[in-house]
């Protein structure tokens, strides 16, 4: 198959907040969406050196593996855990992140945490990854909606994050898969997806002339229904079209 390509947007806003602790990053086929805790600039601090780090680790030349994705995310923790040993003030930082990596042919996805990735296909949310959070824990328990999950009390006490001093636990694709033009991916921070439902995202796709359209549709919304207090909002929106012809 002839490799797709890509059209990619993203936008990182501090919301209501004072700081902004998410980051993202993107190159050559890999695209990574971080949200940092800590506080104190920790949390800062943690997104970027995660982001960094795992822009820097993965190969574009090499294979699309698991493995590859899962190396990364190690680079990431260490990157963490080495700047938390240099500056003791620095110990509680922690991130989420979620990352997708694509040949142009094929994608795989990695996250940690409840920042999450979004597939469109056929203008429809077709997957989403799954929070490792406690809502997303009473959701499999049958305790909750998925849809309530954006409003629980609990919604930000997570389960797994970087820079904890455990291994990363990342939940991982487990088989790539096959691209077709007009996917549709969305990486973002909670902040972003807790004020931006699933059908809001495909109608603004569906209205959408490019990438940038429809991050800017999706933000347009969540700003005008933000609320006090409105947390960082961070986002990676990427188009998959057929390649040029000759």
């Amino acid at each position: 198959m002839t490799a797709l390509r890509f059209d990619t947007a993203s936008l990182s806003r501090t919301g209501a907040r004072a700081n902004n602790e998410d980051a993202c990053g993107f190159r050559d086929g890999c695209w990574v969406v971080a949200d940092g805790l800590g506080g104190h600039g920790g949390g800062e601090v943690a997104a970027r050196l995660a982001v960094e780090a795992l822009l820097r680790a993965l190969d574009p030349t090499a294979p699309l593996t698991t493995e590859a994705l899962t190396q990364g995310l190690a680079a990431a923790a260490t990157a963490i855990h080495s700047h938390q040993a240099e500056d003791p003030s620095l110990s509680g930082m922690r991130t989420t992140l979620v990352v997708l990596a694509s040949d142009g042919a094929r994608a795989l996805w990695a996250h940690v945490g409840d920042s999450r990735l979004y597939l469109l296909r056929d203008g429809r949310v077709c997957f989403q990854t799954e929070d490792h959070s406690v809502p997303q824990a009473l959701v499999r328990a049958g305790e909750l909606t998925p849809a309530g999950v954006r409003t629980h009390p609990d919604r930000n006490r997570l389960l797994r994050a970087l820079g904890d001093g455990k291994p990363p636990r990342p939940d991982l694709a487990v088989t790539p898969l096959e691209l077709q033009p007009g996917d549709a991916f969305l990486l973002c921070s909670d902040g972003f997806w807790e004020a931006v439902t699933e059908g809001e995202m495909e109608v603004a796709l569906a209205k959408a002339s490019d990438a940038h359209d429809w991050l800017e549709r999706m933000a347009l919304g969540l700003r005008r229904q933000a609320k006090p207090g409105q947390d960082n909002y961070t986002a990676l929106a990427i188009l998959t079209e057929a390649p040029l012809s000759s």
